[in-house]
């Protein structure tokens, strides 16, 4: 549904975007991460067709973005950071004077106002100045005008900016209801909120891509070893020596508290049995092994300092 090939654009002698390439399949929600300045609100100001690439190619639902606009235009929904909202309009004033810009039949546009109130939770406020409304519910009005005309994409420029922790759940519970029925991709430098709404990320650091794949896989390809965090009720000075011994353990060494350890492990060595045996048959007392895994934040730590691509 999104295919992008070379992208490049310059700002006079500022390079913003160098050469980047994705793509994103239909029914996909995918998160576009990157630290401030990497390039994230230009490569959707240049998928909206907002403004044209320097060189390479943007293709959204099959159309040119710079040969067929108009068409990619009818084919996209886009809710900006900061929301276009007529404050002094009402939900439903606002929503039918966005509808009818996108060229929506009176029987049509009934229709879909009444299932994008319902779909976005604006039912009970749609009477309602705008101006009146929590931010939360401003977002909401911002996205169900990203959403009047069904679009088959949309795209988010940092959705949840702004909003409070509950308003944030909110918001994220109403875009992944989504997933399936709409392509998605959206901008932002919340790393939990990529981790909670999307199947897929993008990284783009200093304007070039840096990695494209799934959380999990990308930790993955981070990580050069396993991690096992032992907790024990009856610690016991030869425990650690006995826990290096165990195939598989490349190396152990005292957790953060007197019964605590860590083990690191070979990429693939499932050492739990053996080392359950082993506590149990010294009568240590196993109150917990968890396994520490790499989380996105430490991905993206690592891929935003270097210059090197990941994956």
């Amino acid at each position: 549904m999104i295919d992008v090939q070379h992208v490049t654009k310059q700002y006079g002698q500022v390079t913003a975007l160098n050469n980047i390439s994705f793509s994103i399949q239909k029914g996909e929600i995918v998160a576009f991460l990157g630290p401030n300045g990497a390039g994230k609100t230009t490569t959707m100001r240049i998928l909206t067709g907002f403004m044209p690439p320097t060189s390479g190619t943007v293709h959204i639902a099959g159309f040119d973005c710079l040969e067929e606009p108009w068409e990619v235009k009818k084919h996209i929904g886009y809710l900006p950071e900061s929301p276009p909202l007529y404050l002094e309009l009402t939900v439903t004033e606002y929503l039918t004077f966005v509808g009818r810009i996108k060229r929506l039949g009176t029987e049509e546009l009934q229709e879909r106002m009444t299932l994008i109130l319902q779909q976005t939770g604006l039912t009970e406020v749609q009477g309602r100045v705008i101006d009146h409304l929590s931010r939360g519910y401003r977002q909401r009005v911002g996205l169900a005008q990203a959403l009047i005309h069904n679009p088959p994409v949309l795209i988010l420029d940092e959705p949840t900016t702004g909003l409070d922790p509950n308003q944030i759940v909110e918001i994220r519970d109403l875009i992944k209801s989504l997933a399936g029925s709409h392509t998605i991709i959206l901008s932002t430098h919340l790393l939990a909120e990529a981790t909670a709404i999307c199947q897929k990320v993008i990284i783009i650091h200093q304007g070039q891509i840096v990695a494209i794949d799934s959380p999990e896989q990308l930790g993955a390809k981070l990580r050069q070893s396993e991690i096992l965090n032992l907790t024990v009720k009856h610690p016991d000075p030869e425990l650690l020596n006995a826990l290096g011994k165990i195939s598989g353990v490349i190396k152990v060494s005292q957790g953060p508290t007197p019964n605590s350890y860590a083990l690191e492990t070979q990429i693939g060595e499932d050492v739990r049995e053996e080392l359950t045996k082993l506590v149990v048959e010294r009568g240590a007392g196993l109150l917990e092994l968890t396994t520490q895994t790499v989380s996105l934040e430490d991905v993206f730590k690592v891929l935003t300092k270097s210059d090197k691509p990941v994956g």
